[in-house]
């Protein structure tokens, strides 16, 4: 792996080479792209590499931003891309979006689909389909409506983490309430828990005995980030070259499908045999997302493609939040503490019930440290637009169909907006202080192609803290974040589990 990742990086840096622009000066009238200032090739690559490589994208964001300003070009080969880190320009671009928005029109998991003539799902759909996909599965997902639906058997299968947890503790050296990896733990719970929801079945991640395909999935979804960005740090003729990162792709993708459509085409029988001789009104109650695709008629490619990407979305977004919010609540006590007493008072003597909308809002404390923890850690370090039309960002104009990168590592940690901007502060969200910028952390996106599962989030920690208080690993140094498409933790995030 090492060695790949440094081929990859010495790749980056050869078709990463841009001249040095500069600024025209102050002329009143907009300017385009080759008034732009970036970075010159040599320095801006010989940086990357210095840091970490690939990994290190997040941080060289913030290093964009104070070298350049808010607004910079790079060129990757042929493809232009324009850098954004102002969450004004942010906002600015966003509003400008017509009404299917695009993201990179360059993605290796589209030619992935294309190649198996896979259909493609809500992640990598764009244009007619995509809108056509949204406008199908939003009313199952955003609405409070839809989370209450799944709000029981998200509780379920938190019980079944709960259980999972207590074993696990104390298997190694160090304290025996000591949890390793909660990061892996946690992926067996979004698995769990989001094929739950989507298929209406347990998968027994959670088991002592993982079953196998469980473990192949898993695996395969902590693999196809890594692969995806070593794919789009090489140019397409070098795959022939160096077929791996592409092969591995594939690979990974391929036993994602295999998995999905398995317990798909079990969920279809199933809903085959029920629906035989009973009105469909009775087959609402606790019926799964994929039931709700097959009642919409969605043929049955389509209905593969999004259980695959959900199920890939949703286990990956649930294991980093969840790392990441019992990470900076283990180190500050004061905060879980105040949050524990909040979600007592919330339930009141019902202590094990799963919480409903109106629980949930009356949890202002939780919904801040859901909101700081991806302030510090989102998901998704840096969002892509394509313009379909001529727009204005700040004084330069940006032709359609180039690519913009809105750096939301870099603004979410902007101290003009943040002050102590690398200091966990929930309180910032409770009017401790002036307000941010809307658009300065967007964890969940904005317009329609924000984040479909994104009111899921804030039932993540809430029981959890019911039954345990969580403490650091004695002795354990500082964890930071690297980037694997997503944003992950550079190594394993160890825990103590102490029952309440």
């Amino acid at each position: 792996m090492t060695q790949t990742l440094k081929l990859a990086s010495r790749v980056f840096h050869r078709v990463c080479r841009a001249p040095e622009l500069g600024s025209r000066g102050s002329d009143s009238a907009p300017r385009g792209l080759a008034d732009l200032p970036g970075p010159s090739t040599p320095g801006f690559l010989a940086e990357l590499f210095c840091k970490g490589g690939l990994s290190r994208l997040h941080e060289l964001q913030v290093q964009g931003a104070a070298r350049f300003g808010p607004v910079w070009l790079a060129s990757f080969g042929k493809v232009r891309t324009v850098y954004v880190a102002a969450p004004t320009l942010v906002e600015q671009l966003l509003r400008q979006e017509g009404p299917l928005p695009e993201r990179c029109s360059f993605s290796p998991w589209t030619e992935h689909r294309r190649r198996r003539q896979r259909s493609c799902g809500l992640l990598t759909a764009e244009g007619e389909e995509w809108q056509r996909l949204r406008s199908l599965l939003a009313p199952l997902l955003l609405r409070p409506q839809a989370a209450a639906r799944y709000a029981g058997t998200l509780h379920d299968v938190v019980q079944d983490l709960v259980r999972r947890l207590r074993s696990q503790r104390g298997l190694g050296a160090g304290p025996p309430a000591l949890v390793r990896d909660v990061a892996g733990e946690f992926y067996k719970f979004g698995l769990e828990g989001i094929a739950a929801v989507l298929l209406g079945s347990r998968l027994g991640c959670l088991e002592p005995e993982v079953p196998p395909d469980t473990e192949t999935f898993i695996r395969a979804v902590g693999s196809v980030f890594v692969s995806t960005l070593l794919t789009m740090a090489m140019p397409s003729w070098l795959h022939r070259l160096v077929p791996g990162p592409w092969a591995r792709l594939c690979r990974d993708w391929d036993q994602m499908f295999a998995f999905a459509q398995e317990h798909v085409e079990r969920r279809e029988a199933e809903a085959a045999m029920k629906s035989q001789g009973k009105p469909e009104e009775d087959l609402g109650s606790g019926a799964h997302l994929t039931y709700f695709l097959f009642r919409e008629e969605l043929p049955a490619p389509s209905i593969l493609g999004n259980v695959t990407e959900l199920l890939l979305a949703g286990v990956d977004t649930v294991s980093n939040t969840l790392s990441w919010a019992l990470y900076e609540l283990s180190r500050h006590p004061e905060v879980q503490m105040a949050l524990h007493s909040e979600i007592k008072t919330a339930l009141g003597p019902s202590s094990s019930a799963h919480p409903s909308a109106t629980v949930l809002s009356q949890l202002p404390l939780l919904k801040a440290v859901v909101k700081e923890v991806l302030r510090l850690y989102p998901v998704v370090p840096g969002n892509s637009r394509v313009p379909d039309k001529d727009i204005c960002v700040g004084d330069y104009i940006i032709p359609k169909n180039t690519l913009v990168t809105l750096c939301h590592y870099a603004t979410s940690r902007d101290p003009a907006q943040f002050p102590e901007p690398n200091s966990f502060r929930p309180a910032r969200w409770l009017g401790e202080c002036p307000a941010p910028h809307p658009f300065a952390s967007l964890p969940f996106g904005f317009g329609k192609r924000s984040c479909m599962g994104r009111l899921i989030a804030f039932f993540l920690p809430f029981q959890i803290l019911i039954h345990f208080e969580v403490q650091p690993e004695p002795g354990s140094a500082p964890i930071r974040p690297m980037t694997r498409t997503v944003l992950v933790p550079e190594r394993s995030i160890n825990l103590q589990f102490v029952d309440r």
